[in-house]
């Protein structure tokens, strides 16, 4: 934010510089954190081995349900790096003297292309392209000409939903957090962390599950009208 001090603005400046020196920060401690938990693998985990699978674990679980077992495994480097760096993203704000990169929509933005550009790749790789943009038209064929474009701005929609959507969060709890500062400063203001931390957690999840869910629908589509199995025939006899 324009004039609030941080570390690394003092050095860069207002402007690009600073966006990427806090970039750069989230890179190194999420790049740390790995490096800890894999560094002394143990069967038995402990430390930061502990909390890193307890993590996965937690990602895994949460796109079993979305879906599955076998695709939430398949896409959990994806949707498990980012959750990382959304997560690291958002917390680092809330620590006096830094900025939060997810407060700025260069950050948030590429972020949502990615994961737009990415699943429908997916989709199409396993789809084909034939069936997976024939989905797009509907169950009705007399209405594809109307829904086709539908469900385009509809997909088109979700880069700015999931950019704009952690951007205007985290934005405006920085700026909560500032003004916090401004007015009480000292012990007063840790109810307030407590409130920040839990949305930064809560945008992660979001961001992440929302991963899966684009992801389920692109990979995971079912025929709209699924053939209905054939009738046994019985001879005179009765037999099958």
């Amino acid at each position: 934010m324009e004039g609030v001090y941080t570390f690394i603005g003092s050095i860069t400046g207002e402007g690009n510089g600073l966006v990427i020196g806090h970039l750069l920060l989230v890179a190194v401690i999420v790049m740390w954190l790995a490096n800890k938990a894999a560094v002394n693998m143990r069967a038995v985990p402990n430390g930061a081995q502990n909390i890193m699978e307890a993590y996965l674990e937690g990602v895994i679980a949460m796109g079993r349900d979305v879906i599955g077992e076998e695709l939430a495994r398949k896409y959990l480097p994806l949707v498990a790096t980012i959750g990382l760096f959304v997560l690291v993203s958002n917390l680092i704000g809330i620590i006096p003297g830094f900025e939060s990169p997810t407060s700025n929509i260069n950050v948030t933005l590429p972020l949502a292309l990615v994961v737009f550009i990415y699943y429908n790749f997916e989709g199409i790789r396993k789809q084909g392209v034939t069936h997976y943009f024939a989905h797009f038209m509907g169950p009705v064929k007399a209405l594809a000409p109307l829904m086709f474009p539908i469900e385009i701005v509809s997909h088109i929609s979700r880069i700015i939903s999931l950019s704009f959507r952690l951007f205007g969060n985290i934005k405006g709890d920085d700026l909560f957090l500032w003004v916090l500062l401004m007015l009480v400063p000292w012990i007063v203001p840790l109810p307030g962390y407590l409130l920040l931390t839990f949305s930064a957690l809560l945008q992660t999840f979001v961001f992440m599950i929302l991963t899966y869910v684009y992801l389920a629908g692109a990979v995971a589509l079912e025929e709209e009208h699924p053939e209905k199995a054939p009738e046994p025939v019985v001879d005179t006899m009765g037999a099958v």
